[in-house]
């Protein structure tokens, strides 16, 4: 059986995966939007969930240098 500790570090790792995921979503969508001349709305939507993701990441992170003597 895993750990606490190593359940949260791939729960981090996965988010960090996401993040990056929703960074290049964000970039695509931005791109589209000026090719097109259109709003950039979903571009910042998605960047606000990657901000939230990568600050969910954080503090999982930060959890376990707490734990480190």
């Amino acid at each position: 059986m895993i750990g606490l500790s190593e359940q949260l570090d791939d729960i981090r790792n996965r988010l960090e995966v996401i993040a990056e995921e929703l960074a290049d979503l964000a970039l695509d969508r931005l791109k589209e939007s000026l090719a097109e001349g259109t709003d950039a709305s979903e571009e910042r939507r998605l960047t606000r969930a990657r901000r939230a993701v990568e600050k969910a990441a954080t503090i999982l992170g930060s959890a376990r240098e707490a734990e480190s003597p």
